[in-house]
């Protein structure tokens, strides 16, 4: 009866709590857990531990201490002990246990917001020539997620300098913030902003350099941000030297590495250092997206480096990167220039299939345009025989090229045969097709033929052009026809075209010098001049050499009568 009256001993007080974490301590790790293994042991005997030590004091009052020692049942007191041990250790342990997982990661630090928009504000209001010292005069505690949060928080109008000097200061305070996750963010801004400045770049240039001697502190993707940025400011030498630290660095590089070096040697006509780079890109087999190939096929067509820029197209082929439509295009035209090159243009019209045919206009005429420039007649026929039987449709302009190269050769049957198919197609023979097959037929001597296509031509065309009337009046000259060559000229100012002076110079000289026939002359003279044209002196004193030949003639015939 007196144990159940007898009043037990008070429970022992919590624990005091942890005092707050430091506002400048970026990080605060828990206490390392103890092993939950004890309370697994079913012994009624209360274990060492500084925690059951801790429990408080034994009783001072011998009415209570001997209240425990005379107790009559031990395995109540046993389960008494065990139990209080339980609930005190399992609450302190977990709480244990959990807080060290929670901090055992770096990346999981607590920033301390407050000290950011501190930095931040005096990063941004000073100077840039006081922000080291400023910095130092801070008692600030430069953890890798503090600087990265300062450096993501500032604002664009914070200049790339600003961004450097505290990359650099934060780095003198505690090395391991200069990591490469925060290199990137400065290299970020600085590749971002409006106007890149070239000494900012220079200095972080000079700053990759002298982190790239640890392992591991610099990457591809920053060495590339930088060949982008020495590109657009137009700094070649800068890039190759970029480029050719890769290496050193411990960098490998990629498709991009070698696409940005390339432009940017080609933005300053250093086109043979962009060739070097190139073969080194064709030889890793390492390639930029589809777009960016065409680029550097196009950048070498315009640098009249055609046979290069094919090479990279063939490569790219190889390892199935799919070149534009648009830098194909440009290449076929390119390579169809060139007397040298036309028969590569030729085979790579073979590269248009299906759908892209569409956009293949443009080559298949530059590629009739160069084999009509070499004479290479036949092939240009085939080729625009198979636009009007597959495709892409032919333009006036292309059956003008192929009509052209026949009728200089005088197959002028053949030239009158493409213009019945342009005619089939829908497609309206122009002055210049008519003009083009006259020349012909005027070259050969076929003057009907000429002139009765001149007729042809003025029921489709309510005005012809000055060139096919002077082409008929060359031609009678030329077979000395200049009755009809005057015909014609009459018939050229009833057409409302009125002749100039190559038409008369033509005329008035073929009729001194073949004809003799100063006094028509004379009258085309005059004509001229009521016309208000004015002819050259040498065909003026033309006319009257003959006119003075002719009078001495005459004048020794009389005198020998």
């Amino acid at each position: 009866m007196w144990r159940r009256s007898g009043a037990r001993a008070p429970p022992p007080p919590p624990p005091p709590p942890p005092p707050p974490p430091s506002p400048l301590r970026a990080l605060t790790r828990a206490p390392p857990p103890r092993a939950f293994s004890r309370f697994l042991s079913s012994s009624p005997e209360p274990l060492p531990d500084s925690s059951s030590a801790a429990a408080g004091p034994a009783s001072s009052d011998p009415a209570e201490a001997g209240e425990d020692g005379l107790s009559s049942d031990p395995a109540e007191a046993g389960e008494d002990n065990l139990a209080s041990l339980w609930e005190e250790d399992v609450a302190g342990d977990g709480d244990g246990i959990f807080a060290a997982d929670a901090s055992s990661d770096p990346a999981d630090a607590v920033v301390d917001e407050v000290m950011v928009e501190r930095v931040r504000a005096v990063v941004e209001s000073t100077t840039e020539d006081q922000i080291p010292s400023a910095l130092a005069g801070m008692v600030v505690d430069f953890t890798e997620p503090l600087l990265s949060a300062i450096l993501v928080s500032a604002s664009e109008s914070c200049s790339g300098k600003k961004l450097l000097l505290l990359f650099k200061s934060a780095g003198k305070n505690n090395p391991a913030a200069k990591s490469l996750g925060n290199l990137e963010i400065v290299v970020d801004k600085i590749a971002d902003s409006d106007e890149i400045d070239k000494m900012n770049v220079y200095s972080l240039w000079d700053l990759v350099k002298e982190m790239g001697t640890v392992p591991g502190s610099v990457n591809t993707r920053v060495l590339n941000k930088l060949l982008e940025m020495f590109w657009k400011l137009g700094k070649s030498k800068a890039a190759l030297e970029v480029f050719g630290m890769f290496n050193e660095l411990g960098c490998a590089r990629d498709g991009d590495s070698y696409y940005l070096v390339i432009q940017a040697a080609g933005k300053k006509s250093m086109v043979d250092a962009a060739w070097r780079v190139c073969e080194e890109m064709i030889g890793s087999g390492c390639f930029p997206g589809d777009e960016k190939v065409g680029d550097i096929v196009t950048l070498f067509c315009k640098k009249k480096k055609v046979k290069e820029a094919h090479s990279v197209y063939v490569a790219a082929k190889e390892k199935k990167v799919q070149t534009p439509t648009s830098a194909l295009s440009f290449l076929v035209s390119a390579l169809a220039r060139n007397d040298e090159t036309i028969n590569t243009a030729l085979e790579l019209l073979e590269e248009y299939q299906g759908e892209s045919l569409k956009d293949a206009g443009q080559s298949y005429a530059a590629v009739i345009h160069g084999l009509c420039k070499t004479n290479n007649v036949e092939d240009a026929k085939k080729v625009l025989m198979r636009m009007v039987n597959v495709g892409p449709a032919p333009g006036s302009a292309v059956f003008n090229f192929a009509i052209t190269a026949l009728s200089k050769n005088g197959e002028m049957e053949e030239a009158k045969g493409l213009m019945r198919v342009m005619e089939n197609q829908g497609i309206r023979p122009d002055i210049y097709t008519y003009s083009v097959i006259m020349s012909g037929y005027t070259k050969g001597g076929m003057m009907d033929e000429a002139h009765a296509l001149l007729r042809d031509a003025k029921k489709i065309h309510s005005r012809l052009s000055r060139v096919t009337y002077h082409t008929l009046i060359r031609g009678y000259c030329k077979m000395e026809q200049f009755e009809k060559a005057l015909e014609c000229l009459k018939e050229m100012k009833e057409d409302g075209m009125e002749p100039n002076m190559d038409e008369y110079n033509k005329l008035i000289q073929s009729l001194c010098l073949k004809a003799l026939d100063w006094r028509t002359a004379e009258n085309l003279l005059k004509e001229m001049e009521d016309g208000g044209l004015c002819l050259k002196g040498t065909t003026r004193s033309l006319v009257a050499a003959v006119k003075e030949l002719e009078m001495e003639e005459l004048s020794n015939a009389s005198q020998e009568a």
